[in-house]
């Protein structure tokens, strides 16, 4: 996927563009999955949070469940995720493990990296068409994936951050509310379990999408150096973050090879230059993040949720 791009004259305000071509704009990301609006004047971060109202109508979303480690920069305007610059980010569609998503997706490029830092993007309706027919298939009879979260106590995010609260009640209500499973561990841990399609209905177009997380949460889908070493502390039941079909069996290794490979054939890249607005329709376009050198700081908001809660039944 090719975002279109659009360039502006040195010094034009990027609202007034937004504001003379919203519905034109609006059509074009229903289509394509993605807009670069390059060489206009955007304000900064407050000025970044304006192209948010203007173009989706509403204020940005706040960053709920989280899996990453985000900084806030200002209101909800957030960093991109807090992860080691020599390390990839595998393709994703945000938040495809929750019951609700954000649909439109906003990146401001505030300093770009030095080398690489690009943020690829994947085109959903082609992963989809690229995973061979049994393997999809065997998802939607297997009742779509699973995604088995273990919140270790001293170990990656804890579940205090993930669900905003301290109070234990507060998460078994959000989660129950969300059709998340949670389990208190004897240990002061949390695992939670979910359950969700494989394959989404976009809400405008009408096309199937493989939207969902059940490639980039699987523990092969990390460097190998980083699965091997979490598997020697942990057993995989009680990895920080692992996926099954949704029936709770194994995805196998290889199946799940072929869906990263159905992401790359589908990926392009660009480079980011300061100032740069990238729109993403979160349901046709995966986006990911390439290793980098430098001081890249890449702010992202989100806006206008999608789905719908299924409360939990056990």
């Amino acid at each position: 996927m090719t975002a279109i791009e659009y360039t502006g004259q040195s010094g034009t305000p990027v609202h007034e563009f937004i504001r003379a071509h919203r519905e034109k704009l609006r059509t074009v990301l229903g289509e394509r999955g993605a807009i670069l609006l390059r060489g206009f004047e955007v304000g900064g971060v407050d000025g970044f949070d304006a192209v948010v109202h203007a173009l989706s109508g509403s204020a940005p979303l706040t960053y709920a469940e989280r899996s990453s480690p985000r900084s806030t920069i200002k209101g909800q305007v957030y960093t991109s995720t807090d992860y080691p610059a020599d390390e990839e980010i595998f393709l994703h569609n945000e938040n495809s493990y929750q019951a609700v998503w954000p649909n439109t997706l906003y990146f401001y490029c505030i300093e770009p990296a030095h080398t690489r830092g690009a943020t690829p993007l994947a085109d959903i309706r082609e992963v989809y068409r690229a995973i061979d027919p049994a393997v999809r298939e065997e998802f939607a009879r297997r009742d779509g994936w699973r995604v088995v979260r273990n919140f270790h106590a001293d170990f990656g995010v804890p579940w205090e951050e993930t669900f905003g609260t301290r109070d234990r009640d507060t998460v078994v209500e959000y989660c129950r509310d969300k059709g998340i499973t949670a389990e208190w561990r004897v240990d002061g841990g949390l695992r939670t379990t979910a359950v969700r399609p494989a394959v989404r209905t976009h809400p405008v177009s009408g096309e199937e999408v493989w939207f969902n997380h059940a490639t980039f949460w699987h523990i092969t889908s990390l460097a190998p150096e980083v699965g091997e070493g979490l598997r020697e502390i942990f057993p995989d039941e009680d990895l920080p973050t692992n996926t099954y079909f949704g029936d709770g069996g194994p995805i196998p290794d290889e199946t799940v090879a072929h869906l990263r490979d159905a992401y790359r054939s589908a990926a392009t890249r660009f480079d980011w230059q300061r100032d740069d607005v990238l729109i993403v329709d979160n349901m046709l376009a995966a986006h990911g993040r390439e290793p980098f050198t430098g001081p890249r700081r890449i702010a992202v908001a989100m806006a206008e949720l999608s789905g719908r809660p299924t409360p939990a039944t056990n």
